[in-house]
């Protein structure tokens, strides 16, 4: 109890009535998409589960990008798994829904880490939704289809590209909640690879995308010539 109440504590309420409503949202929209990512899955003899995962998932990306806490999507991953488990809802994997919901919750926060991100660029995102789907799938199959090693293949491809999507959707609606300032974001700078500099993410009430532009202080610099540096 002493390490949750650590944990917790990092977060604020806003924070947790967030991770709550992310992790409604994923389980809420599970039983429209899957049934109908059936009628596509069926015939090639893939889980709909793979195909559909990204619509899924998407939501601990964004609930990653704006909590911007480590933790924060394991935690969510962590409440859909309870929910399923004692509600017994759809998507539900009994006892092993703490496995298999709580693992692309772990694989985004470990894979933010690693790469020094927050779910703050198109790019972070887009890599989160397709490990977080892959994950997902991969933990699907090793505790219940155990599929052969070339359908396993075929089921991990079509998951990485539904966690992609996802991931870029993931993105599109982090830039529009902070857009129209539904949820303020936070600030925080993102790394952006080769320009040597940090890019703040939000630019007064604008979000940037990071590829699309240089860090704000290199556009002051570059602005001035050699004669006003020099003053």
């Amino acid at each position: 109890m002493g390490l949750a109440s650590r944990t917790l504590r990092a977060f604020s309420t806003r924070d947790l009535v967030l991770i709550a409503v992310f992790a409604a949202l994923g389980i809420s929209i599970k039983p429209v998409v899957v049934p109908i990512a059936h009628l596509v899955a069926a015939p090639l003899f893939i889980p709909a589960g793979a195909l559909a995962g990204g619509l899924y998932m998407m939501w601990l990306v964004v609930g990653a990008g704006l909590v911007r806490k480590p933790g924060t999507a394991t935690l969510i991953a962590l409440v859909q798994a309870l929910v399923v488990m004692l509600t017994g809802t759809v998507g539900s994997h009994g006892a092993m829904s703490l496995v298999s919901y709580t693992a692309p919750g772990i694989a985004i926060d470990l894979t933010l880490l690693l790469i020094g991100h927050s779910a703050c660029c198109l790019r972070c995102c887009f890599l989160a939704g397709i490990v977080a789907n892959v994950t997902g799938t991969l933990m699907v199959n090793l505790i219940f289809f155990r599929l052969p090693p070339i359908p396993l293949a075929l089921t991990l491809t079509t998951a990485a590209l539904s966690g992609a999507v996802g991931g870029i959707i993931s993105w599109q609606v982090l830039r529009l909640l902070r857009r129209y300032r539904v949820v303020a974001g936070s600030g925080r700078a993102c790394p952006v690879a080769g320009t040597g500099a940090e890019c703040r993410q939000v630019l007064g009430s604008a979000v940037v995308d990071p590829p699309a532009v240089t860090c704000a202080a290199s556009l002051a610099r570059g602005s001035m010539g050699p004669e006003r540096r020099g003053a």
